[in-house]
């Protein structure tokens, strides 16, 4: 992956912030959108100033959810996450996003200050060592609810028919 990995929008929406603002990136499927996707965008955003969301191609998230999956795709989750007033950007992440290079590739062009997390997410370590390299930090923002979430609120919908 040597082409540029941010569309147009999103290069020229890191190219107009302003010195110091802390710019925030999150990373993630998104599928059906429920409330604690939103509160864990939410205090994404909180922890700086411009949110950006890239979300997993439907490829992808075949590859990491299974047959089925995504329910909404990559169009239908770029529009859902766009429409909530507090993100500032969002785009879908290349089909072979899968290696460290890639995600390294990820962070040198968006160059957050923060790459904010759930308690869940994997790769902790792994994702700290790249964001140091460009001066950013991993924060976890949100303990996971293993109460919600897309998988159980399908599994839900099937053993309720």
């Amino acid at each position: 992956m040597n082409q540029p990995m941010l569309p147009n929008h999103i290069q020229t929406l890191l190219a107009g912030s302003g010195e110091g603002q802390k710019v925030v990136l999150v990373t993630g499927v998104f599928d059906l959108l429920h409330d604690e996707h939103r509160l864990f965008l939410q205090k994404a955003k909180a922890a700086g100033d411009i949110l950006i969301v890239a979300l997993e191609s439907d490829v992808r998230v075949r590859q990491l959810k299974g047959a089925g999956r995504p329910v909404w795709d990559e169009e239908k989750r770029r529009q859902e996450i766009a429409a909530l007033a507090f993100v500032d950007g969002v785009f879908v992440l290349p089909e072979e996003f899968s290696r460290p290079d890639h995600h390294e590739q990820l962070i040198s062009e968006v160059r957050p200050a923060i790459l904010a997390v759930s308690s869940h997410s994997p790769h902790l370590h792994k994702k700290q060592l790249i964001l140091e390299k460009y001066h950013g930090k991993v924060v976890v923002v949100h303990q996971h609810n293993p109460n919600i979430s897309t998988t159980l609120t399908l599994n839900q919908s099937l053993t309720s028919r």
